[in-house]
């Protein structure tokens, strides 16, 4: 057997993405097509290898079993926040300064907040240059006969800048037998003259859309807004709200910040090891959560990625099997698309 030419052949069927090795063409053929790699995934600057999050990235460079040229090479040129490679050691210490965030400090403007309604809700008719940001938290308080039923009792909304646009505390439609004063800081007098949860809805779905039916709205060339948040769903749902699917950037569900296919990180250790400050520490604050899930968005959409045709597209489709198994692993990396919306697309 010439071991030569099996090496060459194994070689010339390696993912240029993932670096993953195949015997016969075919089977890399197949691999791309379920794989989905493509220009938007997590890449280590150093070999070039493509993850499918930051988190396998971050196992890649630093985890109990990385790969060691490259855990060497991260330990003096890399940023442990967002895993860049520098130049050298001097432009990493300059850019780590940059990258790690200081923990919130929301000022007068955030304490008045905190003792009533604070309602900056408006709709904007003018033609603003892109669709605008805002990030939305709730905190829950507990009914149901053993208190573990989720009720909305305060919510926030920033907008990308930070600033808080609507904050107060709501009114839930049925008795609170749990205000878990321990984490939310509510109390009971808080919510008797707070905001009703209908009104609440209504101002804030009114908001969203921006002037613009539900049926109506579209990705791209809508008024609506971008609403950002962390376990959106949940929040959604105890605000008995609806907002198309396509107009929600949540942490929870962008792969890129989940710790596996189906396993979401929380926003405590997100902000931890991406930001670089802690959050939810004692009593929370609904703005913390809106200020940390909106620098990750931020972050998120500030990724260079080269840009393509047709981000979605399912280009495979467009040839033969065997025009596929002429191409090299390089080509099949370029036809290849992400199967999620890469959030540096909203930029």
């Amino acid at each position: 057997m010439d071991y030569r030419s099996e090496s060459t052949e194994t070689l010339r069927n390696k993912c240029a993405a993932c670096f993953r090795q195949f015997n016969r063409k075919e089977h890399l053929v197949e691999h791309m097509k379920i794989s989905h790699h493509s220009r938007h995934e997590p890449m280590c600057g150093i070999c070039k290898k493509h993850c499918r999050s930051f988190e396998s990235l971050r196992e890649h460079l630093i985890g109990p079993l990385p790969k060691q040229e490259c855990k060497n090479i991260f330990s003096i040129l890399g940023c442990r926040f967002c895993l860049t490679i520098l130049d050298n050691s001097n432009s990493r210490r300059a850019h780590e300064g940059r990258c790690q965030f200081s923990g919130v400090n929301a000022g007068l403007l955030a304490r008045l907040a905190n003792l009533g309604i604070h309602d900056k809700l408006s709709i904007d008719t003018g033609r603003t240059r892109g669709p605008q940001v805002v990030a939305l938290a709730c905190k829950m308080v507990g009914g149901g006969s053993d208190g573990s039923l989720d009720l909305c009792a305060r919510v926030c909304i920033i907008d990308e800048y930070e600033n808080i646009i609507f904050h107060t505390y709501v009114k839930p439609t049925i008795p609170v037998t749990n205000y878990r004063y321990e984490t939310t800081g509510i109390r009971p007098e808080y919510l008797r003259e707070a905001m009703p949860l209908k009104q609440v809805q209504k101002r804030i779905q009114e908001f969203l859309c921006n002037g613009e039916p539900m049926w109506k709205i579209r990705p791209k060339g809508s008024r609506a807004r971008i609403l950002v948040g962390h376990g959106l769903d949940h929040d959604l749902d105890r605000l008995q709200l609806d907002y198309p699917a396509t107009m929600i950037r949540d942490t929870t569900q962008y792969p890129p910040l989940m710790k596996t296919s189906k396993l979401s990180n929380s926003l405590k250790y997100l902000t931890q090891a991406y930001l670089g400050y802690d959050i939810q520490i004692g009593i929370q604050d609904p703005y913390d959560d809106c200020v940390a899930t909106m620098r990750l968005y931020m972050r998120m959409r500030g990724q260079n990625h080269v840009k393509e045709d047709y981000p979605l597209a399912n280009n495979f489709d467009l040839y033969r099997q065997s025009e596929l198994e002429r191409m090299s692993p390089e080509e099949l990396l370029d036809i290849s698309r992400s199967d999620y919306y890469c959030w540096c697309l909203d930029s």
